[in-house]
């Protein structure tokens, strides 16, 4: 029991609910259009939720081995890290991982497209190895994108762009105008996200040889991003209510804005780095509401 509760704290679980916001916006933009299925729902929100925890596994894993993750760090301790779980095992883990994910892409794709939408099909299928080789090489081989600050731009490619509009074409098969504001709004949010926990890191990361754009930026600049990467997210959500309005009710998802001017001024007056793990959890699941709620808002 001891051993399952460790891996499943090695997946971070707290990560989770930032990776299905897109999917759960799109599904609320397909069932409001008529395209809604919950075959496709359910294997769209497992197959993310694979690739995330296989992204984390492998975070774990190659922050480990390049002993990026070191007694310097601020945030929780991994697991290769504390030592309990070692490389091999951690490789194994992840070998597996894909392999489920290979899985549940391969029937999510299949049931959405079938042998009727051929490009798509291929399409799709290309995007979920992309998917896959995106979630494994942030962090491990020679050249891992997340040592070489472009880490933020794949999290608001996948988590926004992808996420959003790929999931509402699995429904509908077509593209609609009506997703590419929250998408991009969902995917600034979660480089926010990103940029936070590198902000968090940055002292380490920089001794480590880890160059995420927060280290580029340097602590000077990396406040003035995030609070850039924010204000965007709430005016364009902002921009899409007025666009897209009918109803007051579409407009319920400006809740989740207080939380988020909350974190700004919080963040803006931080000195000490390790105050900003708990704002991690908070801006996630602040996204997770914001898109709940605009695609339930939409429905309205």
């Amino acid at each position: 029991m001891k051993n399952v509760l460790l891996w499943i704290s090695t997946m971070r679980l707290r990560t989770l609910p930032l990776s299905v916001s897109g999917i759960i916006l799109a599904s609320c933009f397909a069932a409001y259009n008529g395209y809604f299925e919950w075959k496709i729902f359910t294997l769209a929100i497992l197959t993310t939720l694979s690739l995330q925890i296989l992204s984390n596994l492998a975070n774990d894993y190659g922050d480990g081995i390049k002993e990026t993750d070191n007694d310097d760090r601020i945030g929780p301790e991994r697991a290769i890290q504390s030592g309990k779980i070692s490389p091999e095992e951690m490789f194994n883990a992840i070998r597996i991982n894909i392999l489920i994910s290979i899985c549940l892409a391969f029937m999510l794709v299949f049931s959405a497209f079938g042998v009727k939408h051929f490009i798509l099909t291929m399409l799709f299928f290309l995007l979920g190895i992309a998917s896959i080789i995106a979630a494994i090489k942030y962090t491990i081989g020679n050249s891992p994108y997340g040592y070489n600050a472009l880490g933020d731009l794949f999290v608001f490619i996948f988590f926004g762009l992808l996420s959003v509009i790929g999931c509402y074409v699995l429904y509908a098969k077509v593209i609609d105008h009506v997703v590419f504001l929250p998408a991009f709004a969902i995917g600034l949010l979660s480089a926010a996200v990103l940029n936070l926990n590198n902000m968090r890191d940055i002292k380490s990361d920089e001794k480590a040889g880890k160059v995420t754009l927060a280290v580029k930026l340097g602590a000077k600049y990396v406040k003035t991003y995030h609070v850039t990467l924010l204000t965007l997210a709430i005016g364009l959500s902002g921009l899409f209510g007025i666009l897209y309005y009918t109803s007051p009710l579409n407009l319920i998802f400006i809740v989740a804005y207080v939380p988020l001017f909350i974190h700004l001024r919080k963040v803006s007056k931080i000195k000490d780095l390790k105050e900003l793990d708990p704002e991690l959890k908070k801006l996630a699941l602040t996204t997770f509401l914001l898109a709940v709620l605009m695609g339930i808002g939409h429905l309205l």
